[in-house]
């Protein structure tokens, strides 16, 4: 099991957190530091801006080789509006004309020669990092308003396809994933696709199913979102019973997958570290050389 946060150099983490020991610390410090604590962190900026080959090859120079990356993939592959200044230069002629001066794309605007290619190019980039034994799961997060359907499996098998040999996490923020009959159809999909599936801890609202939880995949993923509502910023720190009471349903996972990796993503302060430690500890109060951390 790895656990870790969706940022080591989040704004207020390094501006107002008690987790890195001076806020001057350079950008080759701070990971340092990150990574002699946690074993995982997650990239996620690269769902903004597709990452580069040297990016990849600094994360992996500047940590350990037991520690792991799970990487974002870039909000067009998963049917979400990205930065036009986000695609390729190159590839700008590949924008369907009444397109091209809009400050965000979708990937319908792109022909599907370029949209392939980006897969293409996002892969290389990631290519020096899986290479180092670095990279740990691309997560994909769909976008809210894609529901089950024809073109949902064509953009997950597109994915599937294009990170062939990778293990890739898939959110499913549209509740209509985990209603009712349906979610038999969501993990049986996930399954045959070998997606792990994004299983959410979160506030609870009661006009929602509640998230599905399960393995379908050699990789598990579990995402913290923090369990308080309201409005931003809201309180996401988690308290030490809402930790102690995910560990048993992380133990169930576990047994059913190869690797589980848990990501916190109430990135305010040092909220998100904190927790991962935490619930590290809890896990395994006295780690040994050989632990699972």
């Amino acid at each position: 099991m790895l656990i870790g946060a969706s940022s080591w150099a989040d704004r207020s983490l390094v501006r107002d957190g008690s987790f890195y020991p001076r806020p001057s610390m350079r950008a080759a410090e701070r990971l340092a530091h990150y990574a002699g604590r946690l074993r995982l962190a997650e990239v996620t900026a690269t769902r903004f801006f597709p990452p580069t080959p040297e990016q990849s090859r600094v994360w992996a120079a500047r940590t350990p080789p037991s520690f792991r990356f799970d990487v974002s993939a870039w909000g067009l592959f998963t049917g979400a509006a990205c930065h036009a200044t986000s695609l390729w230069p190159d590839l700008m002629d590949e924008v369907r004309p009444e397109a091209r001066e809009r400050p965000r794309l979708y990937r319908e605007h792109l022909s599907s020669d370029a949209v392939l290619e980006s897969w293409v190019r996002f892969r290389t980039a990631l290519e020096p990092l899986a290479d180092a034994g670095r990279l740990g799961v691309v997560t994909f997060r769909m976008a809210q308003w894609l529901k089950p359907g024809r073109t949902s499996i064509a953009i997950l098998e597109e994915a599937r396809a294009a990170l062939d040999g990778w293990a890739v996490a898939v959110e499913l923020p549209n509740r209509r994933w985990h209603e009712g009959d349906a979610a038999e159809d969501t993990l049986a999909l996930l399954e045959d696709l070998d997606l792990a599936l994004v299983c959410v801890d979160g506030a609870r609202r009661s006009d929602r199913p509640d998230p599905l939880v399960a393995a379908t995949a050699d990789v598990a993923f579990v995402r913290f979102n923090g369990r308080r509502p309201g409005r931003w910023p809201w309180p996401w720190r988690y308290s030490q019973a809402e930790l102690e009471s995910s560990v048993p349903t992380l133990e169930k996972l576990a047994e059913g997958c190869r690797d589980l990796h848990c990501v916190f993503s109430n990135t305010a302060s040092d909220d998100a570290v904190c927790a991962a430690l935490n619930l590290r500890d809890l896990i395994d109060p006295q780690p040994t050389q050989g632990t699972l951390f």
